[in-house]
């Protein structure tokens, strides 16, 4: 069977950036304002008043300084607080394919080849825009790529997923080339009136070619060592939109028609599901987990990021072991882990190996293992 390689990446970053001080700016107006609508409820104990936020909780909290938005008129008006991105005519190409082809043309420049060696396409997201036609097979046919396309949702664990299902794929003969995208508009799902959430989340779009090795350029790209997938369901992270509900007499805009979590559960359950499967999978390839040269990790809290790091790695782990660029990105879901592996790769030489690793609600995890050809 023929080993996997990943060939290249690319990455669109969208061109608005919301600083934590912009966005508790946003929020605390709308708090006040809140406060203020509600004074004599609030004062018979009717409505509980809500409560500031400040940067240094979110940064303290999160390891988060900005993020990246398609729009930033909305998020940042107290009378929005939600991203404005009207619907597109069918004959458009939609926002999600358009950020996806975007890192996709990126990938496939740096790649060196024709798109039409490309023989599949997999659209691996938190957040589809819809439920048909696929994404996937919109950026297919944007790209001019023959073969198949479809898309995966397996929230910030897609873009780990989607990496083994092309890998098997190449294994299995089905295809030679394939390209893998994690468009990802954080921002329309995130309650921007929750204190304890309106800050994670960013927009981002990230793509990875995977290419069997025996195509692959000599001594380009990393080699695949072995990947595994792990789920375990659980409620602590939850999204409840969806085309059965979205007409609800609350309205699609009722908290639990966007993003929440239990925090500090998903903190507890996961941290140590995840360094368990990582140093597991490690030791059945055979590889020392404290020799790893850099993990590219999930990019959903620095606490967790940083734990997780600690535990593979045996000791604290140096920044440029365990990347992190939270603070810029915020959290991205499924391209967390691939933004870090795109802008803090090259510098490693052939023959060191690392770990890209996602995780997430489900829950969900996916473990990459590669070393550099």
């Amino acid at each position: 069977m023929p080993n996997a390689v990943i060939a290249a990446t690319g990455l669109y970053t969208p061109p608005h950036s919301v600083s934590n001080e912009e966005l508790v700016e946003t929020f605390n107006t709308y708090v006040a304002r809140f406060n203020d609508r509600h004074a004599a409820e609030i004062e018979a104990g009717a409505v509980t008043a809500l409560q500031p936020s400040s940067p240094e909780f979110i940064t303290k909290a999160s390891g988060i300084k900005s993020r990246f938005v398609m729009d930033k008129t909305g998020i940042v008006d107290p009378e929005v607080m939600r991203p404005n991105l009207p619907e597109r005519p069918n004959e458009e190409l939609s926002v999600l394919a358009e950020m996806a082809v975007a890192a996709a043309r990126e990938a496939i420049e740096r790649w060196g080849k024709p798109a039409s060696e490309i023989d599949a396409v997999l659209c691996a997201a938190s957040n589809m825009q819809r439920a048909y036609p696929a994404m996937a097979v919109e950026i297919q046919s944007a790209l001019g790529i023959g073969g198949f396309a479809f898309d995966m949702n397996v929230a910030c664990s897609s873009a780990t997923f989607g990496i083994k299902t092309a890998a098997d794929f190449i294994a299995a003969g089905g295809a030679k080339a394939v390209l893998m995208v994690n468009p990802e508009v954080c921002s329309g799902h995130l309650n921007f009136k929750d204190r304890d959430s309106h800050f994670i989340f960013g927009d981002v779009a990230t793509a990875v070619i995977i290419e069997a090795e025996d195509q692959a350029r000599p001594g380009t790209g990393w080699e695949i060592l072995g990947t595994r997938l792990k789920t375990q369901f659980s409620n602590n992270i939850r999204n409840n939109f969806g085309f059965l509900n979205n007409a609800a007499p609350e309205g699609i805009g009722a908290p639990d028609k966007l993003f929440v979590q239990e925090g500090r559960k998903v903190f507890r359950e996961v941290v140590p599901m995840v360094s368990e499967m990582i140093t597991e999978h490690a030791a059945d390839l055979g590889i020392d987990p404290t020799g790893l040269k850099r993990l590219w990790l999930h990019q959903a809290n620095i606490n967790m990021n940083e734990m997780i790091g600690r535990r593979v790695l045996g000791r604290d782990p140096t920044p440029e072991e365990n990347v992190i660029i939270l603070d810029e990105y915020a959290n991205t879901s499924s391209a967390g882990s691939i933004i870090a592996f795109h802008l803090h790769s090259d510098d490693l030489a052939a023959g060191d190996q690392g770990l890209i690793c996602s995780f997430g609600a489900g829950y969900s995890a996916g473990t990459v293992f590669v070393r550099k050809r």
